[in-house]
């Protein structure tokens, strides 16, 4: 019996590994397919709905940009839920960190690079924080999070009592920062010339003194883009991403295999609180100001939008493209409820009715996938 044959042999009829998978169940494969699903829905919704200025050049970046400050959290949290684990305090980061740059600036009177560095070094190491105490304490991500959920957001409270003399809202940020380095990286707009040039030759739409509807792409837009592509380069083309996926799947059989798994999860819940504290620091700036109430509900927002891409709550399963996907759902109808004549009361229910059917979807293409009955 030669090589070829021993395989055929081998192969038996009821071996699981050589069954034809139908395209339906390669399509199901793809975590992202339900936010695929939910955008097509919501903008066939608000193009019957809506004016039909939400989706000209302007209308598009006035969507864009809140889902961007919010996908950032999301890509975060997106990435810790693949890991297995929970942040729910990623939202009161931002009022922390909000608080931190702002101090950092107006109190301290730091470089902006350098209040910029030290907002992003607190707000790693309370995510550490976070990791060490589930970590070695065994207790779920969910607890220990909720809890800094509720410290955070006092300690913001109590901080800003400190830095205004009594208000919870500090101000005075924008001309502390005027003319500084490196401030467009986190403030204002992109492309501007080229935006400015498109105009003068009718490329795109002008108002009536011939001024550009749109004269620039908001910067967070563009960290959102570049962070989601580096998130989706990690999961899907690096050790780190199989390391991710392995650690929030089976811990204990990836802790066997060699994988880090402690490293891993420390690691994503730095990540989720750094993305907290970059959109602390973008919207801190874009308004000049900074309160104890940035941010709030902001973390179950990004985790929505974060399972409405396709995250299963068991971890292990998700993509950094289907959280893009479901954070711009999340701005579409945030913004698209404004063209209509819909209460924007709405969005609540819209936000609870989407997570339901999130879940009840992926609980579908989990089952799908593994096999479960």
């Amino acid at each position: 019996m030669n090589a070829s044959d021993r395989i055929k042999n081998s192969s038996a009829p009821g071996d699981e590994r050589l069954k034809p998978v139908s395209r339906l169940s390669r399509l199901l494969r793809h975590p992202e397919l339900g936010a695929v699903a939910g955008l097509i829905l919501v903008t066939g919704f608000f193009l019957v709905t809506a004016d039909p200025v939400m989706f000209n050049l302007a209308g598009l970046v006035n969507f864009l940009t809140p889902s961007a400050q919010l996908g950032i959290m999301a890509l975060g949290a997106a990435l810790l839920m693949v890991g297995g684990e929970f942040d729910l305090s990623i939202g009161s980061m931002v009022a922390f960190a909000g608080l931190v740059f702002g101090a950092s600036i107006t109190v301290l009177h730091l470089p902006l690079l350098v209040a910029v560095l030290l907002t992003l070094v607190v707000a790693g190491a309370i995510g550490a924080i976070n990791a060490s105490i589930v970590i070695h304490t065994g207790l779920p991500s969910f607890i220990v999070t909720l809890a800094f959920l509720f410290i955070l957001r006092g300690l913001s409270l109590v901080g800003l009592k400190w830095a205004t003399g009594g208000s919870t809202q500090l101000r005075g940020i924008t001309e502390a920062v005027e003319g500084q380095a490196l401030l467009g990286l986190f403030n204002g707009k992109v492309f501007e010339r080229l935006f400015a040039a498109m105009a003068e030759r009718q490329l795109i739409p002008r108002f009536d003194n011939g001024e550009a509807m749109i004269t620039g792409i908001p910067v967070e837009i563009i960290w959102f883009v570049v962070l989601t592509g580096l998130a989706t380069w990690v999961l899907l083309r690096t050790p780190l991403g199989n390391w991710i996926f392995a650690s929030g799947g089976d811990p204990v059989a990836a802790k066997n295999s060699g994988v880090p798994v402690r490293k891993v999860k420390v690691g994503l819940f730095v990540l989720a609180a750094l993305c907290a504290a970059l959109v602390a620091v973008i919207t801190v700036l874009g308004s000049g100001s900074t309160d104890a109430r940035r941010g709030f509900q902001k973390e179950f927002e990004a985790i929505i939008a974060a399972v409405i891409g396709g995250c299963l709550l068991t971890g292990g399963y998700g993509t950094a493209i289907g959280a893009f996907l479901g954070s711009i759902i999340f701005g579409m109808v945030v913004i698209g409820l404004t063209y209509t004549r819909i209460d924007q009361d709405w969005y609540l229910v819209f936000l609870g009715g989407m997570l339901l059917v999130a879940v009840l979807f992926n609980n579908v293409i989990r089952k799908r996938v593994t096999g479960e009955r």
